[in-house]
């Protein structure tokens, strides 16, 4: 016997038809790169990309084409957000800060047919449009009176307002299959070709969901969010989606994310909330303490990408009132996993002990099902110090990469197909993960397991360390043992006796670092993570002292 309930698509144009009609006076605000900001509310954005849902069926996008963007976070990167996928293309968000042989190839692949830039990247256009084989229109994502001075160099290019205005919004958003896909997002993958994760409509709207609850995000039309995490980086941790579900104001920086200008815009918008990687927030919290600066309004924000320092959630905590949101996930997982909220039992427990739990990558949220394994593949218990491999799977999960790229990826077993995610960690007795490594950088002394990212925050807590990075090295005695890659603070005077000194009483001895080199900077993926096999390849002759 089925349920007798009514049957409707879990589609994206359906969140951005909300927002319309229930929060239609809420604001999205933006830093654009013309220089100015930019307001309008979510009634104007959905009349807008009605009317360039239009304009892309204009220039011949059909249902399923790939609609690629090399833009920041702004008001005209969202209205592409729901014009492309409601109107049944799919959103190709490319990441601009990788090398224009990458961008090619990637366009290239996902066959992208339109290309909408915002001006910051012409020069990266003018690099790559000559060499991609599928593009048949370059939009810029601007007004006539600010297209480049040169803008004949690349003939045919197209003005993103001028779009609009050959258009109405008499528009009606499609229904089609919940199943149909809506948005692709390319690994930044270390190693070969990035591969591409082709989202779907079901996928996206039911990740929204859960990244709303309480316990995750805790997303409401009370917030005002900056999202510091690029759009074109796994579609801003789903903050873009979230806000048109829930009501809430947005507050889009654009190119300005030195610490000066989010500062100031966090401020002039009352901003409840941010998300973003560790390093962006380095550089805030350097021009908040250096000013002698507090926040008024923002009191948490959510940090992943990588592993957030102990030391950074002390100091969001200690000083600024603003609670860290640890989270996890990835690009193949939408990209949200796990969140680290409390739960009763952390009742009654006092600052330091809250902060242990806050370091910890957090526990799943609904829809996501973990478990860690064991080399065997052997799922291991809950509580204890052991390690393993992260598996993961869900509604929100890849099943196989763009174009079946690189074969099956999944681990198939008796109680069902896991998507194998490279992490290693360990999980207390709580269900709370804590990440000790990737698989691929774990240090293997004399065949015993040391965790970088452990000896990263150590280093980091230090106040003279703006970025630590370990990488295995050669050992004459034990194969490989750690080597500490430090990037100083401006004027910081600390010496590796003193820095090695530091480790004592935090870890167990024999996981001491044994030797530290200082640097002047420590190399950064597209989405800020530090590049560790471009410091593994630096250092790959180097042999570690004996005594």
């Amino acid at each position: 016997m089925n349920g007798q309930m009514m049957q409707q698509p879990l589609l994206i144009s359906s969140l951005i038809t909300h927002a319309e009609r229930h929060h239609g006076e809420q604001v999205v605000v933006s830093r654009r790169v013309e220089g100015d900001i930019h307001r309008e509310t979510y009634r104007e954005m959905a009349v807008r990309s009605r009317r360039m849902a239009k304009a892309i069926a204009a220039l011949g996008v059909q249902a399923g084409d790939r609609v690629a963007t090399l833009a920041w976070n702004g008001y005209r990167h969202m209205e592409l957000y729901y014009a492309v996928s409601g109107s049944g293309a799919v959103l190709h968000t490319l990441n601009p800060r990788l090398h224009p042989d990458q961008i090619v190839y990637i366009a290239d692949h996902a066959e992208d047919q339109v290309l909408f830039f915002d001006l910051s990247f012409w020069p990266l256009v003018q690099a790559v449009a000559g060499r991609t084989k599928t593009v048949k229109h370059w939009v810029a994502m601007t007004d006539r009176a600010h297209l480049p001075a040169d803008a004949d160099k690349l003939p045919g290019l197209l003005c993103f307002e001028d779009l609009l205005e050959a258009q109405d919004d008499r528009y009606s958003w499609p229904s089609f299959d919940e199943n149909t896909a809506s948005s692709l997002c390319y690994t930044s993958g270390t190693t070969g070709n990035p591969k591409g994760v082709l989202y779907s409509h079901r996928s996206t709207v039911l990740h929204t969901f859960s990244i709303s609850m309480p316990d995750a995000l805790s997303v409401s039309a009370n917030d005002s969010i900056l999202p510091v995490v690029p759009m074109f980086h796994v579609n801003a941790w789903g903050l873009p989606y979230a806000a048109c579900m829930n009501g809430a104001k947005l507050v889009f920086p654009g190119a300005g994310l030195d610490g000066k200008s989010l500062y100031e815009l966090f401020e002039a918008e009352q901003v409840t909330v941010s998300a973003g990687v560790p390093t962006v927030w380095q550089a805030l919290l350097a021009h908040v303490e250096a000013n002698g600066l507090k926040f008024s309004t923002m009191r948490r924000t959510v940090i992943g990408g990588s592993a957030c320092p102990p030391a950074m959630l002390r100091k969001f905590g200690d000083d600024y009132d603003v609670r860290v949101l640890h989270a996890w996930g990835m690009t193949e997982m939408s990209p949200v996993g796990t969140v680290a909220a409390f739960k009763p039992v952390h009742a009654g427990l006092d600052q330091e002990a809250l902060y242990g739990v806050m370091s910890k990558q957090g526990r799943a949220v609904y829809g996501v099902d973990l478990k860690i394994v064991d080399e065997n593949g052997a799922e291991l218990a809950w509580g204890t110090e052991t390690s393993g491999d992260v598996l993961v799977k869900g509604p929100w999960i890849i099943d196989r990469y763009f174009k079946d790229e690189g074969g099956d990826p999944l681990v198939h077993g008796a109680d069902g197909d896991w998507f194998p995610t490279g992490d290693v960690a360990r999980m207390d007795a709580d269900g709370y993960m804590q990440i000790t490594d990737r698989s691929k950088d774990v240090i293997k002394s004399g065949g015993e397991w040391i965790g970088s990212i452990d000896l990263e925050n150590i280093a980091m807590a230090h106040p003279g360390v703006a970025m630590a990075a370990c990488i295995a090295a050669f050992h004459p005695k034990w194969d490989e043992r750690p080597l500490l890659v430090v990037m100083k603070k401006p004027g910081a005077t600390v010496t590796r006796d003193e820095l090695l000194a530091f480790f004592d009483g935090k870890i167990a001895k024999w996981w001491t670092p044994d030797d530290v080199i200082f640097v002047d900077a420590i190399p950064l993926g597209a989405t800020g993570k530090m590049q560790k096999n471009k410091l593994r390849e630096q250092f790959k002759g180097y042999t570690l002292p004996t005594g």
